[in-house]
């Protein structure tokens, strides 16, 4: 077995390699941007090291600085993580020829599916089913444009060395394939500095369905069953699960010996998903699924099929790298029960997932179930890398009761005061579509209204909201104005009426005539309460229009948080309708369009493409029209 490993990466999946490795006597050395020196990964593994300012592009993504360290501290072999380096065949190439143990595929397989395009066209020869579309090396917007036109709409454009969602577009006409290509472009150069794309064939009811591979030096090669990855948003997987609801056992078998045949035909070793689209209209058929794409890595989603297999897929990972034979053969390998897991963001589903970024100031995570985060009560979530947080697992004998049980698990979560997705989470695995198994890559989108909407508050939230901003300023010592983040409880009996302000709306309650035995927050004039996986912040009303707490909006465009300018879509004088983009700002890897809130003119304009802004800068002024 290795002795020493370094980790090369950050967050929850270098708390999970450690974990694993600390169990296996393994010594393991983390590296660290300047953003992440007080992150748990840096005090949990054996040694740890600086390698550069918060930026990826200066720390993470810098091989010459992870190479050092692992010199260094006399690391024996470098795990890369997801993200980052781990698909980088030339760093498994420069950590190999530094008498170092790469834990992963040979760099002949990652280059071999590293090009989506290159990927479909070795597939096609190993007998894999692809998806219809464009492969070709010829990249010109006129040559692209008749592609797509000639596969018919929607289709779908992805960058060739994308993952993650990022540089994909769906495009709906002819007319918006410009547009789109040029934005997908952008992202996909900002992202992977290669901004080569291919065309698909967009299926209507599409299942995203991905089967984890693993293979050794030996030429054995087997697969640990598939999971469901289509609950996705902007086609970032958000909740998945495994194994995949309404498989046959002969889609079953289709699917996953095809994935195992394209392992063999790069000549994989290590941990790997093949990914594929399967057409969900008519239910899941052998016929009716393609190969998407490779991922010569662990998956953000390992720990559902770790929990219906009972394998460890690092220790897996350790195993195959120190030079082992697989731990078991095909046969031996059992599915039991199911698990899902849900994507804990730092974002806000209310103002379009827009990321969210400060400090934990509370940070609850739940009990009784799998927990690998990223971050503790008093850290910070910064701009500069994924907005991904945690990641909640629960595993359950059947379907209903592992979506029941995580439901419950993202109900209980307390964040603040970042902006989190929990409550939104809580709601997409209690929706009746998805408990029937009726799910698609659309889900989100087609429920999106519904699923964002936190449900109204209950009386005992309201009663704690009415009681703390009744007696607020009756002791100093517990309401004040200005004391920092603290919980309190209370119990007194309160006035038969008060009126409260929530997301702008204010609300007439009735306050309690009993004592409240309830858990507050206070933060200057707001008292924060949780339920639902919501944090709800109160304040006395500050304005009265009917219903509303304030004015219409004045028109001032501000970023919501720390970016990039990428593109400014309008000039000062022109008119502009409701919902038309003004101007996309790049943050967290992900391009955000900022539009118009009202009919209007553009009266100013502050910044152009390149430009960094922080968050809350004003960007654009419109005066309304008429």
């Amino acid at each position: 077995m290795i002795g020493s490993v370094l980790i090369a990466n950050r967050g929850e999946i270098a708390r999970r390699v450690i974990r694993t490795a600390r169990r296996l006597g393994v010594r393991t050395i983390a590296v660290y941007s300047e953003a992440d020196a007080g992150s748990p990964h840096v005090r949990e593994a054996d040694a740890a090291v600086l390698i550069g300012p918060a930026p990826a592009r200066e720390s993470y993504l810098v091989q010459g600085k992870i190479l050092a360290a692992a010199k260094t501290t006399g690391a024996e072999a470098i795990h890369p993580g997801y993200g980052f380096l781990s698909e980088n065949a030339e760093f498994a190439e420069a950590v190999m020829a530094a008498g170092l143990t790469w834990i992963g595929p040979p760099p002949a397989s990652i280059r071999a599916m590293g090009l989506k395009d290159a990927a479909k066209k070795l597939m096609s020869e190993a007998g894999v089913p692809v998806t219809p579309g464009y492969l070709g090396d010829d990249q010109s917007e006129v040559r692209l444009q008749a592609e797509a036109d000639a596969i018919g709409y929607p289709v779908l454009i992805k960058a060739v060395a994308g993952g993650g969602g990022k540089g994909m577009r769906k495009v709906e006409a002819s007319a918006d394939f410009a547009a789109a290509l040029a934005s997908c472009r952008r992202e996909a150069a900002a992202s992977f500095g290669d901004d080569k794309v291919l065309l698909e064939k967009y299926v209507t009811r599409p299942r995203h369905i991905e089967v984890q591979v693993f293979a050794d030096a030996y030429g054995n090669a087997v697969h640990l069953y598939e999971r469901d990855c289509s609950l996705q948003r902007r086609h970032q997987k958000v909740i998945e699960e495994a194994p995949a609801p309404g498989m046959d056992e002969a889609t079953r078998a289709a699917i996953t010996e095809a994935a195992v045949r394209a392992a063999k035909a790069v000549g994989y070793q290590g941990a790997g998903t093949v990914e594929f689209i399967a057409d969900g209209s008519q239910g899941l058929k052998p016929d009716r699924v393609w190969f998407m794409e490779m991922n010569t890595r662990l998956q953000v989603e390992h720990p559902v099929t770790e929990a219906v297999t009972g394998q460890d897929l690092v220790e897996w990972q350790l195993r195959v790298a120190s030079g082992e034979m697989l731990p078991l053969t095909q046969d031996q390998i059992r599915l039991t029960g199911w698990a899902m897991e849900a994507r804990l963001y730092a974002e806000n589903p209310q103002t379009g997932f827009l990321p969210s970024t400060g400090p934990l100031d509370h940070f609850v995570l739940p009990d009784g179930i799998r927990v690998d985060s990223a971050v503790e009560e008093g850290g910070e979530v910064t701009p500069f890398y994924d907005p991904m947080i945690a990641k909640l697992i629960a595993q359950a004998p059947t379907r209903a009761g592992a979506a029941a049980r995580l439901a419950e698990a993202c109900r209980q979560v307390e964040i603040w005061p970042v902006k989190a997705n929990a409550g939104f989470l809580a709601r997409c695995l209690s929706e009746p579509d998805f408990v029937a198994g009726a799910i698609d890559t659309g889900f989100i989108e087609r429920k999106l209204e519904a699923l964002i909407v936190p449900p109204a508050p209950s009386d005992a939230v309201l009663d704690a909201a009415a009681s703390a901003l009744a007696t607020r300023f009756d002791d100093g010592d517990v309401f004040s104005p200005g004391e920092p983040l603290a919980g309190f409880r209370m119990g007194r009996a309160e006035p038969a009426r008060v009126r409260l302000a929530l997301n702008g709306q204010v609300i007439e309650h009735r306050a309690p005539r009993a004592d409240l035995d309830t858990d507050v927050l206070i933060e200057g004039d707001e008292v924060i309460l949780f339920e639902a996986g919501e944090a709800l912040a109160f304040h006395e009303p500050r304005a009265d229009a009917g219903g509303q707490e304030g004015a219409t909006s004045d028109g001032v465009i501000r970023s919501p948080m720390p970016g990039k300018i990428v593109q400014v879509q309008v000039k000062v004088g022109d008119q502009v309708a409701k919902g038309q983009p003004l101007i996309t700002v790049e943050a967290m890897k992900m391009e955000h369009a900022l539009t118009a809130p009202f009919d209007a003119t553009v009266a100013e304009i502050k910044g152009a493409a390149g430009d960094q802004v922080s968050e809350g800068a004003m960007l654009v002024r419109l005066e309304a029209a008429g």
